[in-house]
């Protein structure tokens, strides 16, 4: 019999609930007349979510997991690497956004169609069929969410 995947959530939503939740962020790009005054691209709240492990999930929907940033003000200095630049430029918009300093932020979260994946097909790392399966490793490893969920959760209980 399939898995129902709705049910699975909302377990998981119950068992979360004395886990704090991670903020959800979204760029803005300044437009029209801020463009022209010299606006800058910020990182704005777009609601909270538990991370567990390779999935967000909030009150009403489930997400993958993007970028996981921690706010922190802007500074000048050197980087080795470009990619170190752009990381502390990303945790700067975060803070012109909104967030207070040392705050987690996801942001490039992707919308996983539960619908979809109930149907049997794939949406993020969840893979539907007679198993829901999450992919939980970059190199593809899978595993079934309900085992995946309940294992990332007791760990975040602390069990």
């Amino acid at each position: 019999m399939p898995t129902d995947i709705e049910g699975l959530f909302d377990e998981a939503r119950r068992r979360l609930a004395p886990v704090p939740r991670e903020a959800l962020g979204r760029l803005v790009l300044p437009g029209g007349l801020r463009r022209a005054l010299g606006g800058r691209p910020r990182i704005v709240p777009d609601g909270e979510a538990w991370r567990v492990g390779v999935l967000l999930i909030g009150d009403d929907a489930v997400f993958g997991v993007g970028d996981v940033l921690r706010a922190a003000p802007e500074r000048r200095r050197g980087f080795t690497a470009e990619s170190a630049r752009r990381r502390a430029e990303a945790a700067a918009m975060c803070m012109r956004g909104g967030f207070a300093e040392g705050t987690t932020v996801n942001v490039d979260h992707v919308p996983i169609d539960l619908a979809a994946v109930a149907a049997g097909g794939r949406s993020g790392p969840i893979a539907g069929g007679d198993v829901v399966t999450v992919r939980w490793t970059a190199a593809g490893a899978t595993m079934p969410l309900e085992a995946y969920l309940r294992e990332r959760i007791d760990m975040l209980l602390g069990g």
